[in-house]
């Protein structure tokens, strides 16, 4: 279910799901420029469950109204997701799990490289499906779904007990076509089917503003940060 790369489209988001936004008229890139350095720092310890309400400097998620995504779908290697198959464990549900953000780049270089954790900061072991639908901006104006890293797939549902995390890295830029800054993604759980919603829209915040283009990727959720991140570094 693998697409080929193509320009953002600006999407009205609000209580219409997010395929109706994919119809939307396209949008310019923002010229806003960030200024401040980008610095490398460790993983996140968010501990907080998500709740609605404006996001947080931390990477607080935040829901929003229900979307559909458009993702791409795939599978490929085995990676370093782990729980097997889920079995009569349930799907996390967004209220018990927090998202964190993290830059992977040094001080002075271009942000491009970056870090998603969620918690289950709930008392029950979940299971975290796939990869997150990744949409540019706040879900009020979210941009295009990004595009998944197929080889990434670790061919197993994400098991988390209480206080466990996984990882998705995302690459920013690889094609410098129809860029975008933003400091904030929606993101969106995937359902068990590959392809499916499996929560309303999440949003969360960049540690900076980053520039996003054609060439951004996300991995599948892994409990092995190293191995998620292998797939972005060298780019």
């Amino acid at each position: 279910m693998s697409r080929s790369p193509r320009g953002w489209k600006s999407c009205a988001v609000g209580a219409a799901a997010i395929g109706a936004m994919l119809a939307s008229t396209a949008c310019e890139p923002s010229a806003a420029d960030d200024a401040a350095d980008s610095t490398a720092s460790g993983r996140p310890s968010a501990t907080s469950p998500a709740k609605p309400g404006p996001t947080g400097t931390t990477g607080s998620a935040t829901p929003g109204p229900s979307g559909s995504a458009t993702p791409g779908g795939g599978s490929g290697a085995t990676g370093g997701g782990s729980g097997g198959g889920s079995g009569a464990v349930p799907a996390c549900a967004a209220e018990d799990l927090s998202f964190g953000t993290t830059l992977e780049d040094g001080k002075g270089e271009v942000p491009k490289h970056l870090l998603i954790t969620v918690t289950n900061a709930g008392d029950e072991k979940c299971v975290v499906h796939h990869y997150p639908h990744l949409f540019l901006g706040d879900y009020a104006e979210a941009r295009y779904p990004i595009d998944v890293y197929e080889d990434s797939d670790p061919k197993a549902p994400v098991t988390l007990a209480p206080g466990d995390e996984a990882y998705a890295a995302l690459l920013a830029s690889g094609v410098p076509m129809d860029q975008y800054e933003t400091n904030t993604i929606t993101l969106l759980l995937h359902g068990r089917e590959l392809g499916s919603d499996g929560s309303e829209p999440i949003g969360v915040d960049l540690p900076r503003t980053v520039a996003f283009d054609d060439g951004a990727r996300v991995t599948y959720w892994t409990t092995a940060s190293g191995f998620a991140l292998d797939f972005i570094m060298s780019s």
